[in-house]
């Protein structure tokens, strides 16, 4: 694909589920300026979890006209979009008014539990993982759109102007003037309806969720053309060039493009992904099987090593899948201990709690405010403190919640390990990290010295949106090689496993008791 001529920045969208951003990349990959805004948490239930798709629309276009202003140029002058999207979250609208039937369900909420129960006692788990490479979980999309079908549809609305969506369709559909109703493969592969293998909507398992084909995207490659923008938006039309969902975005922002390289972000959640290459590979640990990215055959040269091109070399493989382990909560517990229990007034604070102590007391937390993701997958699990005495400080606490963070990633990271056969002294592997919570140095270390393996930590935390600005601008020609700038990236920090690792694994094993006793809770 050719470079467009008079593109001299990247914009790329990071639309998460705190809040919305909006990046803008020079030539040399470098940030401009970036706008934030933060996005309403709305919980009309317990384990219910809700946003306002009409907010998250007004606040894209807010960051976007706020960074274009901040670095004083033109918009003819961004040569391509990336869109990255927090995942799952999905919702029902009008295509005539543009108004959502309803509050978009975000990933977190849990409210259709009773149904996921249902398709596992219909002896559904395995032909839906087959399909899927997904468990039978509220996590994700499916469940969801069949809930909002039943409940948010009115009466005296045409079938044919319903769409549904995840949250890039949602934003992309009124970026192109509602012209565009697609999605990309990682975004689809997590709904639960996404056959990973045909790369198809499923049809059985719509049948079995009574979910009509005709309401959902267009599924295309990650990295390729969505359309362009509506020139009454921001007063050009822009190329949207990449769509990706903010873990697989956050991968490829990681230079993780090949089998045993794997990185973590901690985030709301926990989520940590490794590539396994063009082929799927099948989890015995409950892990999910999902796709890394895909791209179109124009973009495949940008994927290869400079000296494998030349006109006979073959095309870098147009897709890429991954293993995943989904972590539910995970920084979200740092905000609970702020707002919630007030134990703490920010979250830096925990990190200099947490040193105060040379232990945790023997306090251990299990951090299941939304069920048990990966390994467990357990809906119904429930957050605990245990080993409560008398002597217990909040110090303690507050260190027994960031610990728990790392044990849930070592738990993963031991599954990958297993699933990939990756063989070979832990010592020779690295976990590379992103995401809020690494900037916790207490955290970084004792994960550390947890996994036995040094923990890598850029100098740019923001790897979901480098990778969606990576995305866009090697699908528009903008950057001729990912290697390229994989290389210039730069790593600020190397926590080498230490001291404390001893410790540490001892206890792990009583962590792992801890979350034994909070499971099935709720049934």
């Amino acid at each position: 694909m050719s470079v467009i001529i008079d593109g001299q920045y990247i914009l790329a969208l990071d639309l998460g589920t705190t809040g919305n951003r909006a990046f803008l990349f020079n030539q040399e990959a470098k940030v401009i300026c970036s706008a934030y805004k933060e996005l309403t948490q709305y919980y009309p239930q317990p384990g219910w979890v809700e946003h306002d798709p009409l907010e998250i629309w007004q606040d894209t276009q807010l960051v976007m006209h706020r960074v274009i202003q901040q670095a004083g140029i033109q918009p003819r002058q961004i040569a391509a979009i990336g869109l990255t999207v927090q995942r799952e979250t999905c919702l029902l609208w009008n295509s005539r008014t543009g108004q959502p039937l309803h509050p978009a369900i975000v990933w977190q909420d849990r409210r259709t539990t009773p149904l996921c129960k249902q398709l596992r006692e219909q002896g559904q788990t395995q032909a839906i993982y087959e399909r899927t490479g997904l468990v039978i979980d509220a996590y994700f999309s499916a469940t969801k759109l069949a809930w909002l079908l039943e409940h948010a549809v009115p009466s005296d609305i045409d079938p044919e102007w319903i769409l549904a969506g995840t949250i890039d369709s949602w934003v992309l559909w009124n970026l192109t003037g509602r012209r565009i109703h697609a999605t990309d493969d990682t975004n689809a592969s997590r709904t639960m309806l996404f056959n990973i293998t045909t790369r198809q909507w499923d049809d059985r398992l719509l049948d079995l969720l009574q979910i009509p084909a005709a309401i959902l995207p267009a599924v295309q490659p990650s990295l390729g053309q969505f359309g362009v923008t509506d020139a009454s938006l921001l007063g050009a039309e822009i190329p949207i060039m990449a769509i990706l969902g903010d873990q697989q975005a956050a991968l490829l922002g990681q230079g993780c493009d090949r089998p045993g390289l794997m990185k973590c972000t901690y985030g709301t959640g926990c989520f940590l992904v490794a590539h396994t290459g063009p082929t799927i590979v099948r989890s015995s640990h409950q892990l999910l099987s999902t796709i890394a990215w895909t791209h179109t055959p124009e973009s495949s040269d940008a994927f290869l090593p400079q000296t494998d091109r030349n006109p006979s070399s073959a095309h870098s493989s147009p897709i890429g899948y991954a293993l995943e382990g989904s972590l539910f909560t995970t920084g979200a517990c740092v905000q609970w201990l702020r707002d919630g229990l007030k134990l703490i007034q920010s979250a830096p604070e925990t990190e200099r709690l947490a040193t105060q102590v040379k232990d945790n007391g023997g306090v251990y937390f299990v951090p299941a405010l939304s069920g048990l993701g990966a390994p467990h997958w357990d809906m119904t699990a429930r957050g605990a403190f245990l080993g409560i005495t008398g002597g217990v400080k909040r110090e303690h606490m507050v260190r027994a919640v960031l610990e728990a963070i790392a044990f849930q990633v070592r738990e993963v990271v031991l599954a990958i390990q297993e699933d990939c056969q990756i063989e070979g002294s832990t010592g020779e592997l690295r976990l590379k990290v992103d995401g809020g919570a690494c900037e916790n140095n207490f955290l970084m270390q004792f994960q550390a010295d947890l996994l036995g393996m040094p923990v890598e930590r850029p100098l740019m935390r923001d790897s979901t949106v480098l990778g969606a600005a990576f995305a866009a601008g090697l699908a528009a020609g903008f950057w001729p090689s990912y290697q390229a700038l994989i290389q210039q990236r730069q790593i600020e920090c190397i926590f080498e496993p230490g001291a404390g690792a001893t410790q540490a694994l001892n206890h792990f094993v009583t962590w792992q008791k801890a979350v034994e006793r909070a499971k099935h809770w709720a049934e």
